[in-house]
């Protein structure tokens, strides 16, 4: 086994032990064990301070090895996974292999061919590395943790790399993104701030046709939240697709705004997204596991959503039809959902309608992979809880998606995804309401009809008796609050 050599940290970066990780790494230069000259090419320099980034410690334990320690969650030692580093001053054709040692949990898609992200300053689109340069063991010279180990050659000199656990999406970006769309003063787009965090606002998105916001004006509220666990990025991806497209002069997207509000909170874990936690909050809190009493000082964004989300709940005016949470998975494949069990049967199979009919329009979308439970350590979260406070005219859901890949029905191949992937997701997503509701209609007085893709997968038909007599019962179900008119079979393509 090889000797571990010394690792030499500028002035005021004293990284000390396993236990006490607390900060990242500044502009971390490495030196080979007793080396006493001046500093020179090959001499790697890690840095993770900047926004989102992730690094705790660097040990070199040969001349091309290292071992990079993850930062824990601020607050919070359990969670190590999200990672997102510099490298710099490197050579040409420079070998390293890096090991990130401290992994918190065991199962991991890194078994099953996914790769960390890399980009450099004069490539800046992110690529996945290539998987037969990635392993993924139980190491016991680290307590026995699972540990990934990638091989990596560097090859441009004056590049800087950025290795990430994902696609990162930064709250700055987020910032720019909602700046952009405010700038196109768009009449059926409102932003607001519903609440503060630690340090951060916590944003709220209304898109709607303005005559759905008049006084006196009966609501469905569609409520979709997004980025409560802040390491999981292709969240914010996907909302990002549900937003362009809801705000789109697509003819679909048209006539969503004249029959629906879409409530948006896409970032309710502002402060750990800007801190590059992967599930807890600044205070070092799991913000999906507090739904049931959340502290107005200590959950602020998860204590705002929650007021508001009842007074809709509370406003005869207002029927609240859908909740959405959306996250990543770190061990499936695919797109899926989450819901609630009811014993009220019918309920329960009325609540199957929406995720067949997203099986339909989204080919990375997998029914057979969603279930419905009611876990006791879910209760915490928002699907469980919502749906047990709000009445039968109301849906909850918590929408995974892949942090790797989805496999096509039919097929075995893993298709990694794409930032693009991920936002086409969230677009088919906001189709699917125009199915729910039986709105193709209305679309086709407008534009001509668009082909929907075929599935391989072998999903329920919504022309099923027990589907079919739901889905046309179901918007009229709500009219004690809502009048709905009935539109032909969803099925039907757009």
């Amino acid at each position: 086994m090889a000797e571990r050599s010394q690792t030499v940290p500028e002035a005021g970066n004293d990284i000390g032990n396993d236990d006490a990780i607390g900060g990242n790494v500044n502009k971390y230069m490495v030196f080979p064990n007793g080396y006493c000259g001046q500093p020179k090419k090959g001499h790697l320099v890690f840095d993770a301070c900047f926004e989102s980034g992730n690094l705790g410690r660097v040990d070199q334990v040969s001349e091309f090895e290292y071992d990079l320690f993850i930062r824990p969650d601020t607050c919070n030692p359990r969670f190590r996974v999200w990672f997102n580093f510099t490298v710099e001053n490197v050579k040409e054709s420079q070998r390293v292999i890096f090991n990130i040692v401290n992994f918190s949990k065991t199962k991991s898609l890194y078994r099953d061919g996914m790769a960390p992200m890399v980009k450099s300053t004069s490539r800046p689109k992110w690529q996945r590395l290539p998987p037969k340069n990635v392993y993924y063991y139980r190491c016991p010279d680290h307590r026995k943790n699972y540990v990934m180990s990638f091989a990596f050659c560097f090859d441009r000199e004056e590049d800087t790399y950025q290795f990430a656990y994902c696609y990162p999406y930064t709250y700055t970006r987020f910032q720019h993104y909602l700046d952009s769309l405010q700038k196109r003063n768009m009449d059926y787009f409102f932003r607001e701030q519903l609440g503060q965090s630690v340090q951060r606002q916590l944003e709220l998105l209304t898109i709607t046709s303005p005559d759905n916001l008049r006084e006196g004006a009966e609501q469905k509220v569609v409520f979709i939240t997004g980025r409560v666990h802040p390491g999981e990025t292709p969240s914010s991806f996907v909302c990002q697709g549900i937003i362009d497209f809801l705000v789109s002069q697509h003819p679909i997207a048209r006539v969503l705004r004249e029959h629906l509000v879409f409530k948006i909170a896409p970032m309710l874990n502002p402060d750990g997204v800007y801190l590059g936690n992967y599930r807890c909050s600044l205070m070092g809190f799991d913000l999906n596991r507090h739904w049931l009493d959340p502290s107005p000082w200590v959950h602020p964004t998860l204590h705002g959503v929650k007021q508001l989300i009842i007074q809709m709940y509370n406003d005869p005016k207002t029927s609240l039809e859908f909740y959405i949470d959306i996250h990543a998975h770190s061990t499936m494949m695919n797109g899926f959902m989450y819901g609630n069990i009811f014993e009220d049967e019918e309920r329960f199979q009325r609540q199957s309608i929406f995720p067949k009919l997203l099986c339909q329009n989204a080919e990375d979308f997998s029914y057979s992979s969603t279930s419905f439970n009611r876990d006791a350590v879910k209760a915490g979260t928002g699907r469980r809880f919502l749906g047990g406070l709000l009445d039968h005219t109301s849906y909850c859901y918590t929408l995974e998606v892949s942090f790797y890949s989805y496999i096509i029905g039919g097929t075995t191949a893993a298709v990694p995804y794409t930032e693009e992937a991920y936002m086409k997701l969230g677009r088919n997503v906001a189709r699917t309401f125009l199915d729910y509701y039986r709105l193709n209609s209305l679309v086709e007085k407008v534009a001509v009809p668009m082909p929907r893709l075929r599935r391989k997968e072998k999903t329920p038909p919504s022309k099923h008796p027990l589907l079919r007599g739901l889905a046309s019962s179901y918007p009229n179900s709500k009219g004690d609050k809502k009048s709905s008119v009935n539109h032909r079979d969803p099925s039907t393509p757009f």
